[in-house]
């Protein structure tokens, strides 16, 4: 972008301040400027506009997006102290989303996700947050020193699905701890399920601490009405997003957004420099300033098709035999209170599957879905799917109930209650992460206080964590997961043979 180009965005900003033209990409016009601009580069990367990429590399990927592979040049501006481009493409970004200022995000809704936790606590001082948080939360936890109260989410039996925390669980939680300096939910669920954000925003607003929200999964929610409520027009303080999750970003390219004054951009300037790359990846930034202008012009009209196509998929696969898509039939709850339909699960119990079969199965017939649990698959319909891509899944899931060998082979396992399980932390994850520790056989372990972050992936929601103590249902549940096919990640051993626990 040129300075002169820069100079009448920011005239109309000031002219216009909420009339900003959404049709502008200022970081795509500086990365376009630098990559055609004849020079001799003596900067980083090494690779020197790609002339020292490797031939293997140029061959899967082509040569010219090695061109666009900068460093922080003046053109192109400074992430953690942005005046041009960056700043433009972050303002519009903040008008199309809702939000009064947004940072953009090179190391995914992770380093948000910490950021947060790291402006609004600091060490010692609590956060109110639901069991089923993502792991970024822990990391978050640990940087932080902030000491977790945690809420059980609505437990969903029949389905073996945690929902959203409770509105009454957050007012029992904040009276119970009233010096507490945030809230944390996540909205949606791994599973699109949305509790009631705007009760969470009265409650805690209420005791004058802001709202934080994981809202991974629900960048799209602000461009079509029939999606759920934005975390943002809840209310809610402040939202992390991945942008290339469900919308058109690279991978690793998120968004943290915020508004009201509860929040200080000074400590959350500051925690993003500790938690974000001094080398930013200009592909990713430009890649958010694409994915927010097409949502700001076509938005509505490319979640009006993905919705159409969400709903062609639900329709036919309802009337398959032994197949559903249950979340989409359920009674509302305290915490489940809306549906994003652009997420499909489906049930595979009926077939005596387990979705970790179906799972393998389909990924033979050229279907991939997003992730699998004990009953389910879980399908992520975007801007970017089209009806061959619904056909195909149709087809293959429809499939499933045709292999009658395999109804016999599979024996679903119940999972627990979460209810029914007491998480019970003798350290803050801090303390329990730097702890001195040892590596004990996994029959060993119990009543013993973990000391890694253990969890099924995805979703990457912690069964044990650094703190807690080992209980035996959570080892049962570990070991059912891995031999149904399921994969552990975060721990050491990931064969599941030993844990690490803190020395006695």
């Amino acid at each position: 972008m040129s300075i002169e180009t820069i100079s009448v965005y920011f005239s109309e900003k000031s002219v216009y301040p909420k009339m900003l033209n959404q049709n502008q990409t200022p970081l795509i016009d500086a990365l376009k400027a630098c990559k055609t601009r004849p020079h001799a580069p003596f900067y980083t990367p090494g690779h020197k506009r790609g002339a020292g990429i490797s031939p293997l590399l140029t061959d899967l990927l082509g040569k010219d997006v090695f061109l666009a592979d900068l460093t922080e040049l003046a053109e192109l501006d400074n992430l953690f102290k942005p005046e041009n481009a960056i700043l433009a493409a972050q303002e519009l970004a903040a008008e199309a989303f809702g939000a009064e200022k947004t940072w953009f995000l090179v190391n995914g809704s992770t380093c948000g996700i910490e950021a947060a936790i790291l402006a609004t606590c600091r060490m010692g001082e609590k956060i109110i947050l639901p069991r089923n948080v993502h792991s970024s939360v822990i990391s978050g936890l640990i940087l932080s020193g902030a000491i977790p109260i945690f809420i059980q989410p609505e437990y969903d039996e029949d389905l073996d699905i945690a929902h959203s925390i409770t509105p009454e669980a957050v007012k029992a939680a904040l009276a119970k701890h009233p010096d507490a300096k945030a809230v944390l939910t996540v909205y949606p669920t791994y599973y699109g399920v949305c509790g009631d954000l705007q009760a969470f925003v009265n409650l805690t607003h209420q005791y004058n601490i802001p709202l934080l929200v994981d809202e991974a999964h629900g960048a799209h929610f602000h461009f079509h009405p029939e999606l759920p409520t934005s975390a943002l027009v809840a209310g809610a303080d402040l939202t992390v997003q991945s942008i290339h999750k469900t919308l058109g970003a690279m991978t690793q390219a998120s968004m943290l957004h915020i508004q009201g004054n509860r929040i200080d951009i000074d400590r959350v300037n500051k925690a993003l420099q500790l938690v974000q790359s001094t080398s930013p990846s200009f592909i990713l930034l430009a890649s958010l300033d694409a994915a927010r202008q097409q949502m700001a012009i076509n938005g509505e009209k490319l979640m009006f098709e993905t919705l159409q196509l969400a709903e062609i998929a639900r329709s036919q696969i309802n009337q398959i035999p032994g197949l559903s898509t249950p979340l989409a039939k359920r009674e509302k709850s305290p915490g489940f209170i809306d549906l994003d339909k652009t997420r499909l699960t489906i049930n595979v119990s009926k077939l005596g599957l387990t979705g970790f079969a179906a799972e393998e199965i389909l990924n033979q017939m050229g279907v991939t879905p997003e992730f699998s649990s004990l009953q389910h698959l879980i399908f992520i319909i975007s801007l970017g799917n089209t009806k061959e891509d619904i056909n195909a899944l149709i087809h293959g899931v429809k499939s499933l109930t045709q292999i009658p060998q395999l109804t016999s082979q599979y024996n679903i396992c119940k999972y627990r209650n979460d209810d029914k399980i007491d998480y019970i932390s003798c350290l803050s994850p801090r303390e329990a992460f730097f702890a001195e520790s040892e590596i004990l056989p996994l029959e060993k372990t119990q009543e013993r206080i973990c000391a890694e972050i253990i969890c099924p992936y995805p979703p990457g929601i912690p069964v044990l964590m650094p703190g807690e103590i080992i209980t035996q249902s959570a080892l049962e549940y570990l070991q059912q997961i891995q031999t149904m096919g399921g994969f552990i990640t975060g721990c050491a051993d990931t064969s599941l043979r030993t844990l690490k626990v803190v020395k006695v």
